[in-house]
C-alpha cells in the first residue's frame, strides 16, 4: 500500500498500517514525536481523535466494514513496538474472525469473550 498520508493536519497525519490486520487498517500519528499517548498535549490529543473521526469516515466510503476496532498500545508490556505515539483504526467485517465477542479484550489471549464460562 501507498504510505503517502491519506489525511494530513497540523499536528498530525493518517497513513495505511504497513501490516494491515484488515483492509482498511489506519494509523494516525502525531507529527511531534512523543513515544507516549499520555504525553500528548491537549491539543494533539483533541487533533489526533478528530482525525480518526474523519479516518472513520473515510473508511466506511471507501471499505464498507461493519464496526471498528480503535486502540492505543501504550509501552512494551502492552505491546509497542514503535516508539512514536500511533493509533490504529482498524476495520471490521462479518466473518474476518471466528468470534469477535469482547473487542479489543482479545489483546490478552483467552480473555476476550467474558460470556463464555
Amino acid at each position: 500500500m501507498d504510505r503517502e498520508p491519506i489525511m494530513d493536519s497540523g499536528s498530525c497525519y493518517a497513513v495505511f498500517d504497513l501490516f494491515p490486520v484488515n483492509d482498511g487498517h489506519v494509523l494516525v500519528i502525531p507529527k511531534r514525536h512523543v513515544g507516549d499517548y499520555f504525553d500528548l498535549t491537549p491539543d494533539e490529543t483533541r487533533e489526533v481523535w478528530e482525525m480518526v473521526a474523519e479516518v472513520k469516515a473515510f473508511l466506511e466510503k471507501e471499505y464498507n466494514p461493519r464496526g471498528f476496532n480503535v486502540g492505543v498500545n501504550v509501552g512494551e508490556a502492552a505491546g509497542q513496538t514503535i516508539d512514536h505515539v500511533h493509533i490504529h483504526v482498524i476495520p471490521r467485517y462479518p466473518g474476518d474472525m471466528d468470534d469477535p465477542t469482547g473487542g479489543v479484550r482479545h489483546v490478552i489471549p483467552g480473555k476476550g469473550n467474558y460470556l463464555i464460562e
